[in-house]
């Protein structure tokens, strides 16, 4: 455990589909572990809080839809680029605001996927295995939730997923699925798994979320 205490913010809230309480909960005991002290906002208020965000080692954001004023979205960029971490998973972090400054903090913005659940697999980039969020990890499948997102070419893209060829696309499909980017001082980490609980008991889900958290974190 470390010794020395940091802060972490969780930010969470929105449509209550992905489950922002539970699965954001699952992960304050790992924080606390490591030396963290967790405050938890259910309010996009703390946005504004310029004092909080520079004294914050590590923003979770886990807040699906919903609307960021331009202070707010303005307050969270500046807290970022001067050091602070921002980091979370699937729509809690993709597809959260329509706001283009946002997006471009975090570098990607969800689209579409498709109806359901359906089985698909996540492939680790070759040329990045041995990046800590996912040094000796191996690919593996998911039955969930596959986000098809639009990105930004500056993120280092860590795992990726296929779309097969289907009425619309001729030929398979690959796009980023967890990546990473700095933004001035900061770091934020992406990762597009995560719509439901039990998606976190596959041990490789589980494992490259954790050690995001605490790469992007000042």
């Amino acid at each position: 455990m470390a010794t020395e205490s940091r802060r972490a913010l969780v930010v969470r809230g929105g449509w209550d589909g992905h489950h922002p309480v539970t699965i954001s909960d699952g992960f304050v005991p790992f924080l606390e572990e490591h030396g963290y002290t967790v405050g938890i906002h259910e309010d996009l208020a703390v946005y504004d809080d310029a004092e909080l965000l520079a004294a914050t080692d590590l923003v979770v954001q886990c807040w699906t839809m919903g609307t960021l004023t331009p202070g707010q979205s303005a307050g969270l960029a500046a807290a970022v680029r001067a050091g602070t971490g921002l980091a979370g998973w699937h729509g809690g972090i993709v597809d959260s605001f329509q706001d283009h400054g946002y997006h471009l903090l975090t570098g990607g913005a969800f689209v579409m996927h498709p109806p359901g659940y359906l089985d698909h697999a996540y492939r680790l980039v070759p040329e990045r295995s041995a990046h800590p969020v996912v040094a000796g990890l191996d690919g593996f499948s998911l039955h969930s939730e596959q986000y098809w997102v639009l990105t930004d070419p500056h993120i280092d893209v860590l795992a990726t997923t296929t779309f097969p060829a289907d009425e619309l696309h001729d030929e398979p499909v690959t796009v980023p699925a967890v990546w990473t980017r700095t933004w001035g001082r900061g770091r934020v980490f992406v990762s597009t798994i995560g719509h439901k609980p039990d998606d976190f008991d596959v041990p490789e889900v589980r494992t490259l979320t954790e050690r995001g958290l605490l790469w992007a974190s000042r």
